[in-house]
């Protein structure tokens, strides 16, 4: 009588077969995840290069606009990082006492600072005061004449981007203005290429930063 052929899988096979399965399964899962990672890199870098181009055109209009009124003295431009330094003619000396001659300009910048930040809830704007390295020999309490009081230069230059903020904040309401922060880095932070001591180190710096976001992550925080 002959042997029949064995109609049972063995259990060896069996599992050989599920495990092939669940490798296959695996590497599939491995590959999406991949791919939907590419994805959203290229949706974020797309809108990272369009709120660039949107920044860089705003910067542009206000740069324009300032040279027009003759106030590119005041007001110097940085447009590849993003940032404006409104220079010490903006303020009154030993002051953080904002000039009517920059008033003027910076109730110009309203608008725009208005324009970045409503664009997108990803956008923010740092407003930061800095100083020279010369000590401050005598602590200043006539708050009325010099719009505050200091005892060092880290006082100063925050009390300097507080005031500079407030003409800038002017258009935007609660919510929005809570994304233009004020920082104070008195003489800690000189520009390259010049002494600590040079005047021209007397400035605030508004610098306009972006955080873009996918379309996948934009539809989750809309919902």
């Amino acid at each position: 009588m002959k042997d029949k052929p064995n109609e049972w899988v063995s259990i060896s096979d069996l599992m050989a077969g599920v495990m092939a399965v669940v490798m296959l399964m695996l590497v599939l899962s491995v590959l999406q995840n991949k791919v939907a990672e590419v994805k959203r890199e290229q949706e974020k870098n797309s809108g990272l290069a369009a709120q660039q181009q949107k920044l860089n055109a705003m910067m542009h209009g206000m740069q324009k606009e300032m040279t027009e009124q003759g106030e590119e003295a005041l007001v110097g431009f940085d447009i590849a990082s993003g940032k404006i330094t409104l220079r010490d003619k903006i303020f009154a000396r030993g002051s953080a006492c904002i000039t009517e001659q920059a008033k003027d300009a910076l109730a110009r910048l309203a608008p725009r600072i208005q324009e970045f930040v409503t664009s997108s809830t990803n956008t923010q704007v740092f407003v930061e005061g800095h100083t020279d390295n010369l000590a401050v020999s005598n602590p200043v309490v006539d708050q009325a004449r010099f719009c505050t009081v200091y005892d060092d230069n880290y006082t100063l230059s925050a009390a300097r981007a507080r005031e500079a903020r407030k003409l800038l904040v002017v258009k935007l309401n609660d919510q929005q203005s809570h994304r233009v922060i004020v920082a104070g880095f008195g003489d800690s932070q000189p520009l390259r290429g010049i002494s600590p001591s040079d005047e021209r180190n007397r400035r605030v710096e508004v610098q306009f930063l972006t955080h873009a976001v996918s379309r996948t992550e934009q539809a989750a925080g809309s919902e």
